[in-house]
């Protein structure tokens, strides 16, 4: 019985390529000694694989900043700003795409699917002239046989990489992009050639939009794609990876009617239902991938129950033709838990982070092909138990608490407009008040505070003083560049997350468990494990201390509870929603005591709500109603002169900008600046927004700096289509990954 990877981690488990892709940027290493720092990694991942007894080993899924931006280098769709004159694409042009540079901005990225991974979204036009322009895929491959491992090269599949990409700018926006089609598959072939040619006998074609509401002319792009690369596939086994949600009838009839397919791999944890298509109709003789251990969660596979659903597929596909898989990349969990030496060990016996989930995938094959190793499963049943019947999970009064919302929908008693009225009257602000998101840049002096002070090697008297310099240092700079609502920078705080998850409790937390964001970024997941409340207070010290160094109104920073619950490892023995009801009550407490202690002014970030919006267009209405009814919560009992903002980023928000305006902020800041400004082609559709809002005028992930005029223009594009007296002037996003030699200018 076989096993087989979708993906893997890229980061290293202590951030090994995050260091040294910061370094390489700061011009302080050389290309050579990042592509060791890779190199190393990459080895040590397969090696890992391969002694675990993974069959089926991917390879090309590394990636120096992004997959979907690997591909476009790989098809030489480089956007014509970026000066690239042709050849192999290098660190240069490669980088400059994904942050920009001195002279020209970045491409946009937005969130992969619904996760917090984030891609590069490629600029396409009916004159983009794709050449093979970077040979990654077919590299790797060699290497990966150079140390004695036969690996399954992956490439973003053609149909895939069209429909996430946007048409460039000056292309009419109904440019269909599936007529580029024939112009990247001859591409493609080459690079099928190639590996063929060095030895490969599997290839894997990650095709994940096949989970999406695609129409029949999008469906038929896939049929077409293949039948085109049928013959240059001929002598390969071909498997075509989906994950992160249930196919459709007809994409999966689409599926497996695609010429040339060996395998199908499919997400059998978030599209549980597909099982009832693979029932009832499996195609002989072909190879199903089942992805039965879940690549975006950190809890422990429950095995018994995993065996189960194998051997009743077993009866469908056939003993041989079954391979054990993750259910996607394990890209979006943390690395390896044997790093993890503070997490006490009843919870511990909970989690499996990326290389416990390869041994689970190959204890089941093996279990399949009866070599089931009792000790293992055995222990496993005993910590699905433990987990079951632990006191810590369960807290009555929150459960009672959260049942009590039921038949309010929590709204603020006066209407958004009156509420505007009455705050001005209060803030007396200017036209077009400016303000920034909340985090400023965060010094290696900062840091160093932070983490002695957690080590015990600072006393907290030291520490205290240090945070209160910071933010005197960051509001002075504020007064003097005269922002009108200022922020105390945040220098208390490591992430926005992790920050409320270490106060609140029925969250654990981890020492290395990252999870690469874009690029270089790495969060770390808090992990809800049980029922969530406020034991007490948790930023109304910070914001009174920084309210007290100016008479200009100070921003309270909260994280909200829908972006709390979609940037955690949640606990999946209830609904998120239930989970999400209880977070929006501990914030709720928090807002009360922060408008207490005279704060005027919340921020109440919800980054990502649009990205927990379900893939399929049928369960939108479900999730948007409690992640919306979940804001409202937190800020239902505030004084009408209070004034409430709430912030979003990178996401796609035309789709949802009806729930938007329902959640009744006073104030929305969003980002703007990287996306082309498409935000604002909603108001001029004619939407009517009466509340606050900033659209971003500044790119904080770029290390670029705008000019004076580049801003003034964004503005006056707003002014064209929404009122002066609510438009706010703003950053993106929080300014911590910045340095203040960047964002002082800017």
């Amino acid at each position: 019985m076989a096993s087989h990877i979708v993906g893997y981690p890229r980061m290293g488990p202590k951030r090994e390529l995050k260091f040294a892709l910061e370094s390489f940027w700061d011009k302080k290493s050389s290309a050579e000694d990042l592509q060791k720092v890779a190199a190393d990694l990459r080895s040590s991942i397969w090696k890992q694989m391969s002694n675990a007894g993974i069959k089926y080993i991917p390879s090309n899924t590394f990636s120096y900043y992004d997959q979907v931006l690997d591909a476009t280098s790989m098809l030489g769709a480089v956007p014509p700003r970026y000066g690239w004159n042709g050849g192999e694409i290098g660190f240069d042009t490669y980088f400059s795409m994904a942050r920009g540079n001195a002279s020209v901005p970045a491409m946009e990225m937005t969130k992969w699917f619904d996760t917090n991974y984030h891609f590069i979204v490629p600029e396409l036009g009916p004159d983009v002239n794709f050449s093979y322009a970077s040979h990654k895929a077919v590299d790797e491959y060699k290497e990966a046989k150079q140390l004695g491992v036969n690996t399954v090269p992956v490439l973003i599949g053609p149909v895939s990489y069209l429909l996430l990409s946007k048409p460039a700018k000056g292309v009419e926006k109904t440019f269909s992009l599936l007529s580029l089609l024939p112009k990247i598959l001859p591409i493609y072939k080459e690079v099928i050639s190639e590996l063929k040619a060095a030895g490969a006998s599997w290839i894997q074609f990650d095709e994940p939009t096949l989970v999406l509401d695609l129409d029949s002319y999008k469906l038929q792009a896939f049929t077409a794609a293949y039948d085109d690369l049928e013959s240059t596939l001929s002598g390969l086994n071909v498997l075509i990876e989906t994950y992160f949600a249930d196919l459709t009838a007809e994409a999966y009839k689409t599926l497996i009617g695609l010429k040339g397919v060996t395998a199908y791999g499919l997400d059998l944890v978030r599209g549980a239902q597909t099982l009832d298509l693979v029932r009832s109709n499996f195609p002989k003789g072909k190879y199903l991938f089942a992805g039965v251990v879940d690549g975006r969660n950190i809890w422990a596979n429950d095995l018994a129950a995993s065996f189960s659903t194998l051997k009743e597929l077993e009866a469908v596909v056939g003993k041989e033709n079954l391979v054990v898989s993750t259910s996607c990349s394990l890209l979006h969990t943390a690395v390896d838990l044997v790093n993890e030496t503070k997490l006490d060990d009843e919870i511990k016996s909970w989690l499996a982070f990326a290389a416990q989930k390869v041994v689970e995938v190959n204890a089941l094959a093996k279990a399949l092909a009866g070599q089931k190793d009792e000790a293992f499963f055995s222990a496993n049943a005993a910590a699905q138990a433990s987990r079951k019947s632990s006191p810590r999970v369960t807290n009555e009064a929150v459960q009672k608490a959260a049942a009590a919302l039921k038949g309010s929908d929590h709204r603020r008693a006066t209407n958004v407009s009156a509420r505007l009225d009455a705050q001005q009257k209060k803030l007396n602000l200017p036209i077009l008040p400016t303000t920034t998101i909340g985090s400023f840049p965060q010094t290696l002096e900062l840091r160093r505070v932070r983490r002695e002070f957690k080590a015990n090697k600072i006393s907290e008297d030291d520490y205290i003083k240090a945070i209160k310099e910071e933010i005197k240092k960051v509001v002075d700079l504020q007064e003097e560049l005269d922002i009108d609502v200022l922020v105390h920078g945040e220098p208390e705080r490591n992430d926005m997350v992790e920050y409320f998850g270490e106060q609140l409790s029925g969250f654990a937390f981890t020492v290395n468990g990252w999870v690469q964001s874009y690029g270089s970024r790495c969060v770390k997941p808090p992990i809800i494990y049980g029922d969530v409340s406020r034991p007490k207070p948790m930023t109304v010290f910070w914001s009174s201390t920084a309210q007290s160094m100016t008479a200009r109104p100070m921003k309270g920073m909260l994280t909200g509870p829908v972006t709390i619950l979609n940037w955690s490892f949640v606990r999946n023995d209830q609904p998120r929603f239930e989970t999400c009801y209880q977070i929006a009550l501990a914030i709720k407490d928090e807002v009360e005591d922060l408008e207490k202690a005279g704060i005027n002014v919340i921020q109440i970030d919800e980054a990502a709500l649009r990205e927990g919006l379900p893939l399929r267009k049928s369960e939108h209405a479900f999730y948007l109603k409690w992640a919306v009814h979940s804001f409202r919560i937190t800020n239902c009992g505030v004084q009408d002169t209070t004034q409430i903002h709430t912030h979003m980023c990178y996401s796609n928000f035309n789709d949802i900008i009806h729930s938007i305006i329902d959640m009744d902020a006073d104030v929305i800041t969003i980002e703007n600046s990287r996306s082309d400004e498409k935000l604002l082609s909603v108001f001029r559709e004619g939407v009517k927004y009466g509340a606050g809002i900033g659209p971003g005028v500044y790119d904080i992930h770029s290390p670029r700096i705008p000019s004076t005029e580049e801003i003034a223009d964004r503005i006056n594009k707003m002014l064209a289509v929404l009122e002066t007296n609510i438009l706010w002037v703003n950053p993106d996003c929080g300014l911590k990954t910045r340095k203040y030699a960047e964002v002082k200018p800017a």
